[in-house]
């Protein structure tokens, strides 16, 4: 520290002397303390102001030496009060996916004479069906729920149950026997279905069937589309900051024979033709002990929505056609929409986790744009300053590679989702999970790596969620990793190229 950094003082002002030391050495003492200042630290930091004060001869007076002491211990005081009421951190232990059984795959060729067995299709709706499948970049194993397989299929409450218990439970004893606890150690338990909500709810179902605790805190949340697990999240994370100790399970998931359609419209076919079976859970807690252990730390959420907007509003609603049928209707505005939403998402979250100098260089080139040379180009910052995997939605190979253009991300950003999209399909807001767990099949997900998951749904709105990795993981990567019996087949160099989104 600067000597010279109080003010030499005269030793008859008494008072005013009194209020400078104290506001100096206060500002000097917030400085150089910090909430993780060790004890050594704050005693050499002590020592430099007493130091100082016989060097402006202040010696001559105790009160100068108390005011140093009280000082200090306000200070320290504050500091660590600031620390005591800092939320704790939100940790993930681990997560599972669902993988369903091999009965469940439907080849193009069995889906292609399936539809054409439905009498409720015409054979229009078969052709394009058909032609949609075939260039989804979907693979000849994804799957699709035995009350979907059915000739007709069951779209009724019975099959919606048995999809959902066939679909949880598993899902549910994989995660806990993962984690080594018990269903009575669970403090939250958060369930979402978009086109499922029935009563009891699925929160309930679960609660009933594991025979959970009395007091624990469920929730069951409907219609958020494919963002709806870091909708979850952040819910569990607010519910984490003010609940110590606590143990929460998030699980996403899609009962697909509830939101099947059997009509002609096209726009409402879209679904029964990229919609695949899938589900996943995730064990996150506040215990200090699970840094250790725990696979990442949550460090941001966000969520943003375009709702307000009547055009945005409708490109994706569910709703009855001509003929009284339920389906979500998927308009042509939904890409533009979903490329203005995903704008003004990225530029709130750049500003939040991107480097200083990413945002210096975006700034100066738009001042030399504006002022200078007219015809240049802005700098786009680049998000791989701050993030090392990206999980994005797979909705579609359109929509992956115009994400991809926008965030100026290559071939081997976007292989996780391409290869998930491939493999299993699109399962809603649970694939962004697949892709981690590709990830980590890989052996790619290092210690200090940060992972950005990216939700995009009906609203529409998108949210985010930035992971850092605590420990090395590579250990885990064939746990019951729905990958672990084909992850040495990919990438497939077919299907991998952005280029062809």
């Amino acid at each position: 520290m600067d000597p010279l950094s109080l003010p030499k003082l005269k030793q008859h002002n008494s008072l005013s002397n009194i209020i400078a030391i104290f506001l100096s050495t206060m500002a000097m003492l917030s400085k150089n303390l910090h909430s993780t200042s060790t004890p050594l630290q704050l005693l050499l930091v002590l020592l430099s102001l007493q130091r100082l004060f016989l060097f402006q001869q202040w010696n001559w007076n105790p009160i100068f030496h108390l005011l140093l002491l009280f000082c200090f211990f306000l200070v320290y005081v504050l500091r660590v009060g600031a620390l005591a009421l800092k939320p704790p951190s939100v940790y993930l232990v681990d997560f599972s996916c669902f993988k369903p059984p091999s009965t469940c795959q439907l080849p193009l060729s069995r889906f292609i004479q399936h539809a054409s067995s439905i009498i409720s299709f015409d054979s229009q709706s078969v052709e394009f069906m058909a032609k949609i499948v075939a260039s989804s970049g979907l693979s000849e194993q994804t799957y699709l729920p035995p009350a979907l397989l059915s000739s007709p299929p069951k779209t009724h409450q019975r099959e919606y149950i048995k999809e959902a218990e066939m679909i949880l439970l598993p899902l549910m004893d994989d995660l806990l026997t993962k984690a080594k606890l018990s269903p009575r150690d669970i403090d939250i338990l958060v369930i979402h279905c978009s086109a499922f909500c029935p009563s009891p709810s699925l929160s309930s179902i679960i609660v009933n069937k594991y025979s959970m605790r009395s007091d624990v805190k469920s929730f069951n949340l409907s219609g958020m589309g494919c963002s709806a697990v870091a909708i979850g999240i952040d819910l569990a994370q607010n519910l984490l900051k003010t609940n110590n100790n606590c143990y929460a399970i998030v699980i996403s998931t899609e009962i697909l024979s509830a939101g099947w359609y059997s009509g002609h419209e096209r726009s409402k076919l879209l679904i029964n033709c990229l919609f695949r079976m899938g589900s996943a859970a995730l064990l996150l807690t506040n215990r200090k002990e699970a840094s250790k252990t725990s696979k990442y730390r949550l460090i941001r959420t966000l969520r943003t929505q375009t709702a307000f907007d009547d055009k945005a509003y409708l490109t994706a609603i569910r709703e009855e056609d001509d003929d009284g049928k339920l389906g979500v209707t998927i308009d042509k505005g939904l890409l533009p929409a979903a490329g203005e939403l995903l704008r003004s998402h990225m530029t709130i979250l750049g500003l939040k986790i991107l480097p200083l100098t990413e945002k210096l260089k975006h700034v100066v080139s738009v001042i030399r744009k504006k002022f200078k040379d007219k015809e240049g180009e802005i700098y786009m910052p680049s998000f791989k300053t701050a993030i090392q995997h990206f999980c994005l939605p797979t909705s579609g190979r359109a929509l992956i590679g115009e994400i991809a253009k926008g965030l100026n991300l290559d071939g081997r950003d976007v292989e996780a989702s391409l290869m998930t999209l491939h493999r299993f399909g699109n399962q809603s807001s649970s694939s962004m999970w697949y892709e981690l767990a590709y990830m980590e099949a890989k052996e790619r997900v290092k210690k200090g790596d940060k992972v950005l998951m990216l939700g995009m749904g009906t609203g529409p709105k998108c949210c985010s969620c930035v992971w850092e990795c605590v420990r090395p993981i590579a250990g885990d990567s064939n746990k019951n990793n729905p990958w672990r019996d084909c992850i040495h087949l990919y990438p497939i160099e077919a299907v991998s190229s952005i280029s062809q989104t």
